[in-house]
């Protein structure tokens, strides 16, 4: 089963218990500003009964791109159980993560760990082929060892897979 919340309405124990998912599944490899990145916006939790099993969230970012700045419905800490992988919980997570994108967004993004590449290809979202970079407060840098990460869901505006892709700039991991 699959609840959707915004970060506004879930229960703090339940947000605790979604970090700590994180955190196993990915092998401590799960900082704070990863976490921070996940929270204010939509979060899919995946059950079987009354265990955790799974999780992701959607939120808010701009990402500039062909002389336009893009509301984007950006993918964020998605983990399944270690012992309840393969059974379809990551693409139930997803589908409601990409359900949310398509109705309220222009387009998804999201940066996969090598792992998911075929998984999130397997959806539908497209690697972004062209150059990565980031808004920082003294300009734009470009983020090199980004690129070949990066995924986009095209939705509601024509994207250049090959063209220049832009990030809001925020602390931690900026893709």
């Amino acid at each position: 089963m699959i609840t959707v919340r915004h970060t506004s309405d879930v229960d703090p124990q339940l947000l605790e218990a979604a970090r700590e998912l994180c955190d196993d599944a990915f092998d401590g490899d799960f900082s704070d500003h990863d976490w921070d990145h996940a929270l204010g916006g939509v979060h899919a939790f995946a059950w079987e009964g009354d265990d955790l099993v799974g999780h992701g969230s959607v939120v808010q970012r701009r990402l500039l791109h062909g002389g336009r700045a893009l509301r984007a419905g950006y993918v964020e800490a998605v983990a399944v159980r270690a012992d309840r992988r393969g059974r379809g919980h990551g693409a139930a997570v997803m589908a409601a993560l990409e359900r949310v994108v398509r109705r309220a967004y222009d387009l998804g993004a999201l940066s996969a760990s090598e792992d998911a590449l075929d998984f999130y290809a397997g959806r539908g979202w497209v690697l972004w082929r062209g150059p990565s970079s980031v808004l920082t407060p003294s300009g734009i840098v470009r983020t090199e060892d980004d690129d070949g990460g990066v995924y986009v869901l095209p939705v509601a505006v024509p994207l250049d897979v090959d063209g220049e892709l832009v990030c809001d700039w925020r602390d931690g991991d900026v893709w």
